[in-house]
């Protein structure tokens, strides 16, 4: 059996999304910020290239326009249909192999701390966004 030995993937870290999450009661703390960090797994071969052209690598340009945009599509009432619409929009790449995400929003508490989800989806799930197999 051989297990491979490479792995490559693409990170997006600290994004600020301008989205609108969540119900707050008069007085409640109302977040400032919700940040997203997203890994990307893809085939290494996307990474080591040979040649320096942009037609050899995962374009994730695209996919970080659609994410800005799914965040200002609305209003939230949770943090999770937010995350599942990006994996939704992440699904949509056959370059994705799995992906782990993570948002969070802050302060959670007397002006300091942070709160957010992580997920890790697999190339299961993901063929299951694919193929509509999982409802949203």
């Amino acid at each position: 059996m051989n297990a491979k030995k490479t792995n490559a993937c693409i990170e997006l870290k600290d994004l600020k999304l301008q989205t609108q999450i969540g119900t707050y009661a008069p007085g409640a703390i109302i977040p400032k910020q919700h940040l997203l960090d997203l890994t990307l797994w893809i085939d290494e071969k996307l990474i080591l290239i040979t040649k320096d052209l942009m037609e050899n690598v995962f374009d994730y340009d695209p996919l970080v326009i659609e994410m800005n945009r799914l965040a200002g599509d609305g209003h939230y009432e949770t943090q999770e249909r937010l995350m599942t619409r990006i994996v939704q929009a992440c699904s949509q790449y056959p370059e994705i192999q799995s992906l782990e995400i993570n948002l969070r929003k802050s302060p959670v508490s007397a002006g300091s701390g942070s709160l957010g989800i992580r997920l890790k989806v697999d190339q299961t799930t993901l063929d299951d966004f694919r193929t509509s197999k999982f409802s949203s």
